[in-house]
């Protein structure tokens, strides 16, 4: 990730659009953000962590906070930071919540809420991604592999902060990493199998209560049943009772119910052969009363039948005469319906004839007339088809009187578009000359203007070419000044070595031994040498090594400021070197002509096909005249031909019409007519069947009544009953029938027979209170036999009830072994991975994987701590035990490598400090990298803490920083310190004042 480009206003003290160019600041790869305090250094950070993140560090992160006190009350404080990351181009604005005045004169102020606009750069121009600020903000953490946190402990290192970090304890330690590392997962999965240890232990706590429940369902089953249930259990060594196991307990139990079980069921049958007998004695007793009872009854009902027999037999006599009368209902009713109908026809005929001569009807005779309107009928109907042709007829002629008129318009109107289109084609014919001349000049036109666009390709390579040989010389010479320094470098040492060459004889020389110079056995004065020799040797050999190394790139980039030369001549020759103006003058006329000559060529074909079609037109309207003068005569040779059917059968209609409007008319009125006759003629002929049937029926009735018993038709209809009263009578007769029947049947029944002879023996029933008594009896024994089966009934049910409990119970012990056994190893592996139970260490899994991510950044920082420290210092992660039981595993010390010494972190001085936090920082932000899949990060800011150091650490630090940038990296350093100002030439200095905060950037000196 590198920023690029920064832009401010009305944020924090800046109340004015800043801008600041990254790219231009950071091109040495090293630059100074410095200026008084309180003018803005960190707010130029806080611009950049809020414009990717929507928020800033720290107690700063209040939104309305941010804008700037120094702006004017209608300014929309405003961040823009331009970035790239992953190889893309992005560009982000923000603008937080703030309160802008109210329009329109109203006193107050608006809440705006925060805006968010992400756009990138491709294709040559911006696009945009998002305006929304949870989607921006989710797609650059996405990008940048990093959350806020993450941002600001790694691209912001905030040295005050890591030198809190550095003195922190483990548990204060474990925050920030966890954060940094994610290892939230690793705590999830702790809470994750405490979570189970705890489902386990509920499992086992279920299953355990169960077995307590149905051990109490046991006892209170046992209880209910009232029996004692074994001898008790032996005691305990301290003398307590603590009862048989609940296997031993159930078996016992079970025993005892049945033995109870049998000894009520022995009582229980004693009782009922007692009620037995009782309910033997009672049934008999109340027999001979029901006898006795239904004895008495069947005497009164015969007494009731005797006093009735009179009136019975009354009816059944009246019953029989109704009987032969009712056989002479079918000839009365004939009679009767005759008469009726025969007065009916006789009405309906005199009613007919009335409305014959109300319609001045001859009715003469009606049958004769009835035949002649009938005939008539059926010649109109016969003629209905001829008017229905006339109709056709008529139609026909006015329909060939309207095509006449369209046909004739039709005529005309095509007329006038031939004439107009003869002229249209001699126009056209007049244009295409011209256009000819013009639109053969289209082939050169073309070339012309693909040679001047080559012209101006050749141009614009020319041009670029130039650009690459001035970029290769400038390389070309840059690589050269620093080989020859190089060289320089490597001739120095060369010679300082040459200069000790004699301090490297006499490092080599042995007590004893003969000189190689001299010869002499004695050494009184070796010479000394400020290095030693082979350090200084192989420091000559690096140097010459990197002289060749550079010397091979100065030869390389040589040969690429040759070709780029070369690659100019030849666009030169090619006329790359003309007159840009002038070439570009000369393409613009080129395709100025082509366009001419285009559009010429295009209008010659457009007129050419628009000739043809107009010569199709004309021939198709020529066709269409002589095919409608065609069409007319054979319209009118028609129209004659129909005028003569229509004359001819319009004079025969009007004679069959009478005066009517239409034949149908004719028949209606007809109709009419013949509706009336046939009424008169229908009617008479009724009246004839009427009367012979009259006759029929008083012949047939006649012949019925000396056969029934009756001397006239009058006296038959008296002795006729309505049906309602038949229908009483014969339900009186039945019933007597009936109920004599029943009590001669009741009389020779067993029981009445038996009850007659007890009587005439003198044997009665019981009276009612003997009989009450006998009934309270057999009760009270009926309800001790059932108190007793009831009694064994709860015996055999609690038996069954305990065989299944101790089945169960048997079962359930069973079962819950395993979940025991899983549920006290869960419970061990939750507490080993929260850092409890046999864990000496207090380390959760948690902080274990946190302590091998700090031993990689202690290493990483190491690196660091011991160029600054001039080797003396490197950081160690421990994981000695913590006192008095805290959690451990997260320990940092330092090691002293001049004395060997192992220190805690809170013993260093203040640079010392500075220098381990510093180093902490940077070796932090490398293992988040990585840890990060590897995101550059091309733009780092170290805030702060170099007051603290002395010349030669500042010396030290600034070379460990420096190494930063290799590979294009750009550091910044957040700092006010003189020496620093003197260092480092690409500055970006804050400067404040009353009206808000300016920056202003100073040019790198670059030689």
């Amino acid at each position: 990730m590198r920023i690029h480009r920064l832009e401010i206003e009305a944020f924090g003290p800046f109340a004015d659009v800043q801008t600041i160019d990254f790219d231009q600041l950071g091109a040495q790869g090293l630059f100074l953000l410095n200026g008084a305090t309180g003018a803005g250094k960190t707010s130029v950070l806080d611009a950049i962590c809020f414009a990717l993140y929507g928020s800033v560090p720290g107690a700063r992160q209040d939104g309305k906070r941010l804008r700037s006190d120094h702006a004017g009350p209608a300014a929309e404080p405003r961040v823009v930071c331009e970035f790239s990351a992953r190889g893309r181009r992005f560009e982000v604005t923000r603008s937080p919540a703030w309160d802008r005045p109210s329009a329109r004169g109203r006193k107050g102020f608006t809440t705006q809420q925060a805006k968010t606009l992400l756009r990138e750069y491709t294709g040559g121009s911006w696009e945009e991604k998002s305006s929304r600020n949870d989607e921006a903000g989710a797609e650059i953490t996405e990008l940048l592999g990093m959350d806020r946190e993450q941002f600001t402990r790694v691209v912001m290192l905030p040295q005050g902060d890591f030198a809190a970090f550095l003195r922190s304890k483990a548990a204060d330690r474990l925050a920030l990493l966890q954060k940094l590392f994610g290892t939230a997962r690793f705590e999830a999965l702790e809470q994750q199998l405490g979570r189970q240890a705890q489902d386990a232990r509920a499992v086992v706590e279920t299953e355990e209560n169960g077995l307590r429940l149905l051990m109490q369902r046991a006892e209170a089953e046992f209880a209910e049943l009232g029996a004692e249930a074994g001898a008790a259990a032996p005691e305990t060594a301290d003398g307590g009772q603590p009862g048989p196991a609940p296997e031993h307990r159930l078996s016992d139990m079970e025993d005892a119910a049945c033995a109870e079980l049998a000894r009520r069921r022995h009582a229980a049958e004693a009782a009922e052969a007692g009620r037995l007998q009782l309910a033997d004695r009672l049934q008999a007793a109340q027999e001979r009363s029901r006898r006795h009872a239904r004895f008495r009854a069947a005497v009164l009902r015969r007494d009731a039948l005797a006093a009735d027999a009179e009136s019975n037999q009354e009816s059944r006599e009246k019953l029989g005469r109704h009987a032969k009368a009712a056989v002479l209902g079918g000839q009365l009713d004939g009679m009767d319906r005759a008469n009726a109908a025969r007065s009916a026809a006789t009405a309906k005929l005199a009613a007919a004839r009335e409305r014959l001569q109300e319609a001045a009807a001859d009715s003469g005779d009606p049958a004769a007339a009835l035949a002649e309107v009938q005939e008539k009928l059926a010649v109109l109907d016969a003629r209905i088809p001829d008017e229905h042709r006339l109709q056709d007829l008529a139609a026909r002629l006015a329909a060939l009187g309207t095509e006449r008129s369209r046909r004739e318009a039709a005529v005309a109107l095509r007329t006038a578009e031939l004439s107009a289109f003869r002229e249209e084609a001699e126009g056209l014919a007049a244009r295409i000359a011209p256009l000819e001349g013009r639109a053969a000049s289209l082939e050169r036109c073309e070339q012309e203007a693909a040679a001047a666009a080559v012209l101006v390709e050749t141009i614009e390579r020319y041009a670029g070419a130039l650009q690459q040989v001035a970029s290769a010389a400038e390389r070309h010479s840059a690589a050269r000044h620093d080989s020859l320094e190089l060289r320089q470098r490597w001739l120095d040492l060369r010679e300082l070595r040459l200069r000790n060459a004699a301090a490297e004889l006499a490092d080599k020389l042995q007590e004893g031994e003969s000189c190689p110079v001299c010869g002499s056995c004695e050494h009184p004065q070796p010479a000394q040498a400020v290095l030693s020799g082979p350090a200084l040797a192989d420091e000559e050999k690096a140097a010459h090594e990197l002289f060749e190394t550079s010397d091979a790139t100065v030869r390389r980039l040589a040969g690429e400021h040759a070709a780029a030369e070369q690659e100019a001549a030849v666009l030169a020759a090619q006329g790359g070197d003309s007159d840009p103006e002038e070439v570009a003058d000369r393409l613009a006329a080129a395709e100025q002509s082509l366009a001419g000559a285009r559009a010429a060529a295009s209008e010659l074909a457009g007129v050419r096909a628009a000739i043809e079609r107009l010569g199709t037109a004309i021939a198709g309207a020529e066709q269409e005249l002589a095919r409608a003068a065609t069409e007319a005569a054979q319209a009118e040779s028609t129209a004659a031909a129909l005028g003569e059917q229509h004359a001819d059968l319009e004079t025969t209609l009007a004679a069959l019409r009478g005066g009517f409007a239409s034949l149908r008319a004719r028949m209606a009125d007809l109709a009419e007519e013949q509706s009336l006759l046939q009424g008169v003629v229908s009617a008479r002929q009724q009246l004839d069947r009427a009367e012979e049937a009259c006759a029929d029926a008083g012949e047939a009735l006649a012949q019925a009544l000396p056969a029934a018993g009756f001397a006239s038709a009058e006296a038959a209809r008296r002795e006729l009953l309505d049906d309602a009263e038949a229908a009483r009578l014969d339900r009186q007769v039945r019933e007597a029938d009936e109920e004599s029947a029943r009590v001669a049947e009741l009389f020779e029944s067993e029981d009445l027979v038996l009850a007659a002879k007890e009587a005439q023996v003198g044997e009665f029933p019981l009276g009612e209170e003997d009989l009450a008594e006998l009934v309270r009896e057999a009760g009270r024994s009926t309800e001790f036999a059932r108190s007793l089966d009831l009694a064994a009934g709860l015996a055999a049910r609690t038996v069954d009830s305990l065989a299944s409990i101790r089945s169960r119970y048997a079962a359930a012990a069973e079962a819950v072994h395993l979940p025991r056994e899983r549920a006290r190893m869960l419970t061990a592996l939750a507490d080993t991975a929260r850092g409890a139970g046999d864990n000496s260490y207090k380390m959760s899994l948690n902080s274990y994987v946190l302590a091998a991510r700090l031993e990689q950044v202690a290493d990483a920082a190491s690196e660091r701590l011991v160029a600054m420290s001039d080797g003396r210092y490197t950081l160690r992660h421990t994981d000695a035990r913590a006192a008095r039981g805290q959690k451990s595993g997260l320990g940092l010390e330092v090691v002293d490598e001049w004395t060997g010494q192992h220190r805690d972190t809170a013993t260093l001085s203040g640079g010392e400090s500075f220098m381990a936090s510093l180093s902490l920082a940077l070796g932090l932000a490398d293992v988040v990298q990585q840890e990060a899949g590897g995101v550059d990060i091309e733009t780092l800011f170290v805030d702060e803490g170099f007051g603290s150091l002395d010349e030669q650490a500042l010396e030290q630090v600034m070379d460990a920083l420096e190494g930063l940038r290799d590979g294009g990296r750009v550091v910044g350093l957040v700092s006010h310190v003189a020496e620093m100002k003197q260092r480092i030439s690409s500055q970006l200095q804050v400067e404040k004042g009353r009206n808000g905060s300016t920056v202003r950037v100073l040019e790198a000196d670059v030689r």
